[in-house]
């Protein structure tokens, strides 16, 4: 059923690096450059290393035998390494003495894992590079856009839409900055030995795991961590991190496209966002996709979090945990960010409607800054009782709260009519918005300038 749902709901570059040969592939490399590294150190023949490396391909092993086997076995990693050994010997029998020489099997799995991981970010910081220029060419374009901000669903006071999209591309940074913190450190081999102490390669383990890392282009690891799993926890926390970023920004999305609200539409199209019985609609697919992984993704995270408490130097189920709840985790991240990179590339932002929208309550979004003018002569409270008695004198007679206030001996006894209607245009009450849009449009021409630097360099 997940391959039937794969473009709806998971990122394709990213899925495909949890694809069951890329999954076997990331082990047949730990293997590989193994053999490698071990040969580097003189520990094993170096005419062993291409016979093992010519038979550690993917496609040519049993898979359905591997996954029948692997329930037996309790992991992938005992039966993929008898197929490989038997594959080795096929083209040199004394080579295939060397396979796996000194490594266990949640060395092999969990750096095959950390290879799988390093391509999902790759693709993810991408993607996520991608969506942070796309937002900030709207930010750009909408940041004097007025439009309403609401609070607990009901309008509050003018924003920009700009201001709402600043928020996003500021926490989009965030995630961009944490990525780049943790990477490196967080990708690294994964080599301890049947206890964590290599005990198998005498005096040359340390030797072998930084050669190792060096074949694999992984960071050396301070100590095998077979029972320490923040590293793992750390990927999907920013992964359900990010997405949950994504929901909001599909949340507040799907509200705007709301018939009643109408200032913002996704997309359509053929087959895109219609119903199977009601011609009309215009429904917000990408939203719902981004909503679908931001709504399994904190649980998913909760499971990783939960299996951090490992037994002694090997854990019993709280490690098998981790196989599938990574990988899912990252996916749906994938999912979120295409989905939403599609959604801003082809919506429809409608800013006359986001004018009408404004005008909706008859002036009342624009009560708080008649109360602090008038606060400056009457004390806040009492500008607030005022105009609080007006604002229900304007809903209940179905008039516009400016002419109301015009109407108040005590009002225009202090604002003139100028004011007062200077006091109630949305535009004139915006605060410090253009200060926060300007902060984080300049937060964002920083990263892209760094990022095409890096890309230039060699």
């Amino acid at each position: 059923m997940t391959e039937l749902l794969d473009s709806l709901l998971r990122g394709a570059a990213v899925t495909a690096r949890f694809s069951r040969d890329a999954t076997l592939q990331g082990m047949l490399d730990f293997e590989a450059a193994l053999a490698a590294a071990e040969a580097d150190a003189g520990l094993i023949p170096v005419a062993a290393v291409a016979p093992i490396a010519a038979a550690a391909r993917a496609s040519a092993l049993d898979w359905a035998a591997l996954r029948d086997d692997a329930a037996r076995a309790g992991n992938l990693a005992i039966p993929l390494v008898k197929q490989l050994t038997a594959r080795v010997a096929a083209i040199d029998a004394d080579a295939a003495r060397f396979v796996h020489w000194g490594a266990t099997s949640q060395d092999a799995i969990d750096t095959g894992l950390i290879l799988q991981v390093r391509g999902a970010l790759d693709d993810l910081g991408a993607d996520l590079d991608g969506l942070i220029v796309q937002l900030t060419a709207q930010v750009r374009q909408h940041r004097a856009t007025v439009m309403v901000g609401r609070t607990w669903l009901q309008h509050a006071l003018p924003i920009t839409f700009g201001l709402k999209l600043a928020g996003t591309l500021d926490a989009l940074l965030r995630a961009r900055d944490d990525l780049a913190r943790w990477r490196d450190p967080v990708l690294c081999v994964q080599f301890g030995g049947a206890a964590g102490t290599l005990a198998s390669l005498g005096t040359q383990g340390p030797a072998v795991a930084a050669a190792l890392a060096r074949h694999l282009g992984l960071a050396d690891a301070a100590t095998p961590w077979h029972g320490q799993r923040d590293r793992i926890v750390r990927v999907g926390s920013w992964a359900a991190s990010l997405t949950g970023s994504l929901g909001k920004f599909a949340r507040d999305t799907a509200m705007l496209t709301q018939t009643e609200v109408g200032e913002v539409a996704e997309a359509s199209g053929p087959g895109r966002g219609g119903s199977s019985t009601m011609p009309h609609k215009r429904n917000p697919v990408g939203c719902a996709a981004i909503l679908a992984a931001a709504a399994r993704t904190p649980q998913l995270a909760a499971t990783l979090f939960s299996a951090m408490q490992q037994d002694h130097e090997r854990g019993l189920g709280t490690w098998h945990a981790e196989w599938e709840t990574l990988p899912e985790l990252l996916m749906l991240c994938g999912g979120a960010l295409a989905a939403a990179r599609t959604l801003v590339e082809d919506w429809t932002v409608d800013t006359a409607r986001m004018r009408t929208n404004l005008d909706i309550t008859h002036g009342l979004i624009m009560a708080e800054a008649v109360t602090m003018a008038l606060g400056e002569t009457m004390g806040r409270l009492e500008a607030h009782r005022r105009v609080e008695v007006l604002c229900r004198e304007a809903v209940a007679q179905r008039r516009h709260l400016l002419d109301v206030l015009r109407e108040d001996d005590g009002i225009s006894s202090v604002l003139s009519p100028e004011t007062l209607a200077r006091l109630t245009e949305p535009q004139h009450y915006l605060g410090a918005a253009e200060t926060f849009v300007s902060r984080v449009l300049a937060l964002a021409d920083a990263a892209t300038s760094s990022s095409q630097l890096r890309r230039k360099s060699p």
